[in-house]
Order: C-alpha cells, then structure tokens, then sequence
C-alpha cells in the first residue's frame, strides 16, 4: 500500500515529530484545505515538563502521556504514522522513513510542505559511555529506567550489610541545575524523607544524601539571581546539597568524579546518577542540514530563516529545539529548549501554510516570553513571569495551574491532580514500582 496520494487534490503537509512543536502545527491545521501526515516515532505525546515525576513515583506514565490517535481522532484531515525517519531528500519532497510496524524499512512519504520538529536529547559533552551509568529524563524510557534505579537503590541498602556500600547506594546524584535537575533532586529528597521512612526496617531513609551538582556559579541560570537563591535555600532546606561551580568529570558503575572550582577531584560513592545537562540537537537536524547542503552547530541545530523555512526550501519549516534562527537584523538567536517556544513556534508555522493557502505574507517568528517556572517540592517553587516573581506556596499553585492547563487531555487533567491532591494530603506516592528484572537496573 502506498504511503503517499497518486493525485492528491489538496496539499499535503507532512509534520515529524508529535511533540510540543508538531502537535501545535498539527491542531492548529484543523480545518484548512490540506492533508496532514504526523509522523512519530512513538505512538504518544509525551508531557515533558511532568517525567520526573514518573521518575520519582509521583505520576505513572499514562497520566503524562496521550495516544497521538486518541489526541487527533477528531481531527479529519489528519493521519498518523508510526516510523521513524531516517532521510530527507528535498529535491523530490520526500520523507525517508524506516521501521514502520509491519517492518517495512525506506519507504517514501511525499509532501508539499514540510515541518520537521525532532527536539533535543541531553548531551553528555562527549562521553556517550556515561549514558549506560548516567539516564537521562528526557523520554519515558528514561524516567521509567530512573525510577527503576531509584527505588532498586533504596531496596539494595536494605539489605546491604556494609556501612560504606550502603552510603553509596544512599548517595542520589542530578547531574544539571536547570529546571529539571531542580526539581528532580527535590523530588529525590522528599520520597527519601517522606514517602518511604516507614517503609525499611533496617535503614533510615531520612540519611540518604542528594547531590545537585551544577557548572555555572549557581542553580537556575534562567532564572533572575534573587530566585535562585530562593530555590536554593529550599533545596537545602529539603536535604539537597547543591554544587555549584562543581563539574562531573567521571561516571563509573558505583561512583562519580566530581571536580569543584579549585581543581579538586573528589570521589563519590554512589549508585545512581541522573543526567539533566547540557542539551544538543535531535540528528534530525544533521539529516536535514545535509540534506540542503548546510551545517549545524556545535550543539547539533540548524539554522533556519526568520519565517522558520530552511534557506532555499521555503516549503520546508524546522522548529523547537533543533533550530536557531537568523532574525530580520541578520542575527542569529539560539531561543531557550522550552515548550512554550515549540509551541509558539508551532502555532506560527500552522498560521504561514494557512496564510499561504490565501496568498498573504505572515510577518517573521516573534518569540513572546512568557516566564519561567520551577518546583522545588511541596509547596515550593520559583516563578519569574513578566517580570513578577514568585517564591514559595504562590510560585507553586502557579505552577500547578500552569501545567494542568497545557496538559493534553481531560482524563489526564482528572487523573494528575487527584494523584497530587492525594500525594498532598498524605506525602504518598502511589506509582513506586520497579518494572524491570532484579539486577538490570541499577548496576
């Protein structure tokens, strides 16, 4: 069967990438005279902002996630297909793609439009071998894996009779002072100090210790100076030890090499290590680039003009997290790895094809900063948005409602903020479960 039209009668637009950026283009085409092919990977969107929380017990995975066909079964000018693109061939507008479900492999989608937004994995500044030791919180797969090491960490010092072996499996450390990295080690530290105290007999959950160790000279980079020193104080407060201006120079099977501004490399014992630093281009972006004949740069993102189209192929729109952009001055912006851009982005490019199908112009991509916001632990979090900023109980109901609202799906909605009323009534976490084989998961 043919992926593609023989004679299309309307005009085909091709999105990669069902994530914040695609979707928005995606559901923003509802309606228009064009056939929209969504292509993914995976058969889900997946709720960044909230995987940690899958990591740490908080959530399950289905109240992050929602079924690309459940989310766009209404929508009848869409179809979805599970593959994974493997080439761009821009002479001919078409799409390579691979490992489709019944094993077909090269096949060919044509478009007349298309909108790759690949997003960004986490970059381990050359050290690819530390991603076996060190998972990252970017995908489901990570979170689940996390939690998996986590919790096996918590069972294996139970039963661990040495004093030194078991501090090491007590030892928690986030790799990364970002929004996620925060967040992370304050979700590590109250699951140690609240949720699972009564659950061991012969260890004190309370004396597990957790590192946040950052680069920069402080946590929150994004964020003004006033409310990183906030967020700092609260992780304090919860048990977190923040390092910052400490560098991770080495990740083994039970250990980290932490560096500190002196030069000094210390040692740490310890089990589980999780990755939130440093962000760096889906390959898509170097399969596009090479298929145009340009490059990308040292973080992996392609440069794209000021309406989101590649140079030459205006028919051809990259957004998120995989691109910069050369603005109307000629300068070029690097925005920040947020959804808020993918989103925005996406809604643009939704609003050029549908101006195009009308013949108008549409004025270049302007990025609306809207703030930044991040939770530290119950009722704590930092928010610095338009200029107002929040600390504490206000900053956390913000960002509750901030990310109730831009969850995808009512019964996801419903389901998250009972697991968080619950877990607020009663320091629970009900998704504590380890899904892999004994032995395979925290290593």
């Amino acid at each position: 069967m043919s992926l593609s039209a023989s004679e299309p009668v309307r005009r085909r637009v091709v999105v990669v990438g069902g994530g914040f950026g695609g979707l928005q283009a995606v559901r923003k085409l509802q309606g228009a005279a064009v056939d929209v092919t969504l292509v993914d990977r995976q058969n889900f969107h997946l709720f960044q902002p909230l995987v940690y929380q899958v990591a740490t017990g908080a959530l399950s995975a289905a109240e992050v996630a929602a079924p690309l066909r459940a989310v766009l079964k209404r929508q009848g000018n869409v179809r979805v297909l599970l593959a994974e693109v493997s080439g761009f061939d821009l002479e001919r507008r078409q799409v390579v793609l691979d490992h489709l479900p019944n094993g077909a492999r090269g096949e060919r989608l044509e478009y007349d439009t298309l909108v790759v937004a690949g997003g960004s994995r986490y970059s381990y500044f050359g050290h690819d071998d530390w991603r076996e030791r060190a998972p990252e919180l970017k995908s489901l797969a990570g979170a689940l894996n996390i939690r998996n090491r986590i919790l096996t960490a918590f069972e294996a010092a139970e039963v661990e009779p040495d004093e030194e072996r078991r501090r090491s499996w007590l030892t928690f450390v986030v790799v990364g002072g970002g929004p996620t990295g925060v967040e992370m080690a304050g979700q590590i530290a109250e699951l140690a100090r609240e949720a699972l105290r009564r659950d061991f007999r012969h260890i004190d959950t309370r004396s597990a210790r957790v590192l946040l160790v950052e680069t920069a000279d402080r946590i929150l980079t994004g964020f003004p100076p006033s409310l990183s020193h906030k967020a700092e104080h609260a992780l304090e407060k919860l048990g977190v030890t923040p390092l910052v201006e400490h560098t991770v120079v080495d990740v083994g099977s039970a250990s980290v090499a932490i560096r500190s501004a002196s030069g000094e490399v210390d040692d740490v014992g310890a089990h589980t290590v999780i990755w939130a630093a440093g962000v760096a281009a889906s390959p898509l972006a170097g399969a596009l680039a090479a298929a145009a004949g340009s490059e990308v740069d040292r973080a992996g993102r392609l440069t794209v003009m000021a309406d989101l189209t590649l140079a030459d192929h205006p028919e051809v729109f990259a957004i998120g997290d995989m691109v910069r952009i050369v603005q109307g001055d000629g300068t070029v912006v690097a925005l920040p790895g947020l959804a808020p851009v993918a989103m925005q982005e996406g809604r643009y490019v939704a609003r050029v094809i549908r101006d195009r199908l009308r013949g108008r112009a549409t004025k270049e991509f302007r990025y609306v900063d809207k703030g930044n916001l991040a939770t530290i632990g119950r009722s704590k979090a930092v928010a610095d948005v338009k200029g107002i900023r929040l600390a504490g109980f206000a900053a956390w109901v913000t960002w509750l409602v901030v990310h109730l609202f831009y969850l995808i799906g009512f019964q996801n909605r419903l389901l998250v903020v009972t697991r968080w009323t619950f877990s607020f009534l009663t320091h629970g976490r009900g998704a504590r479960l380890i899904t892999e084989s004994r032995g395979s998961s925290a290593a």
